[in-house]
């Protein structure tokens, strides 16, 4: 896919953060836009946006945990675009609590839209983008779907999931000599709200600090990269068809020390945190 112009790509998550870098990016390539995210007033200001540049956005209030809904949502997009050419699976939330801890229902919760909304939305859109001729499947997955962290236990089951899930259904799409690209992004820190709606515990324990400081060290030390630069990135490997995506610097070097040490990176995490938490 050299040329956007006059494609229709469809993002989830586009209330803000990435999802809203990603149409802005894409707008500007000349992209026809459909945008669907859980909060209505965001996306009402995505849509602003891309239409400020001109393009067309067509906008829709979808939970991505509801298969029904996204899946009528697909058909609405088809129908009103005349197809589709690119679905990002994009939306997500965060869970910060140690396994002991986690609660089954906030587990489901998380599962329910960092996973299933990632299956639900490329269930629903294949058929539209095989039938485009020209598609491409983009799942955001994130540097925790490579290296598993401490009171990530449940967002990390999610991305790595969602690695898992997306290189199989390449693989699969090349075998069937289906005209659809898959792409798998795996984001370091991004400067966007995810952290301060991050669910934590009620009463955490001493595998966690206090809220607001957390945050704070997120947003200030670890969010090095601008959603602005993700969207780049993603644009560049749709054009290129890349397998997998690392956005940032940190991204790359813990994949690489991941891969050098798959045993012994565990050791660095807790080291590190030990440091930090003063445990």
């Amino acid at each position: 896919m050299k040329s956007f112009a006059g494609k229709v790509v469809a993002i989830t998550g586009a209330g803000s953060g990435i999802g809203r870098a990603l149409a802005v990016a894409w707008a500007a390539r000349g992209a026809r836009l459909a945008l669907s995210d859980i909060d209505r007033a965001q996306l009402e200001e995505s849509a602003a946006k891309v239409r400020e540049l001109g393009a067309e956005a067509h906008v829709a209030a979808v939970d991505v945990a509801q298969r029904e809904r996204v899946f009528a949502w697909a058909d609405e997009v088809a129908a009103h675009h005349g197809g589709v050419n690119v679905i990002v699976n994009n939306a997500g939330v965060s869970l910060t609590v140690a396994i002991s801890e986690l609660a089954l229902g906030d587990f489901e919760w998380l599962m329910n839209i960092n996973f299933w909304g990632v299956v639900h939305g490329t269930q629903a859109f294949l058929p539209h983008l095989i039938r485009s001729g020209e598609g491409h499947v983009v799942n955001v997955s994130s540097i925790f779907g490579v290296m598993a962290v401490p009171t990530q236990g449940a967002y990390n089951a999610a991305k790595f999931a969602v690695k898992g899930f997306t290189e199989a259904l390449r693989m699969e799409l090349i075998l069937e000599q289906r005209p659809v690209g898959v792409t798998c992004v795996y984001p370091g820190g991004i400067a966007t709200n995810i952290a301060r709606s991050s669910r934590h515990p009620v009463n955490p324990s001493r595998l966690f600090r206090d809220r607001e400081l957390s945050v704070r060290e997120f947003e200030t030390e670890l969010a090095r990269n601008t959603p602005e630069v993700c969207a780049r990135a993603i644009l560049r490997a749709v054009q290129r068809n890349d397998a997998r995506l690392l956005v940032g610097a940190d991204a790359r070097l813990i994949d690489r020390v991941v891969r050098w040490m798959p045993q012994r990176y565990q050791s660095l995490v807790m080291a590190s945190l030990r440091h930090r938490w003063k445990l």
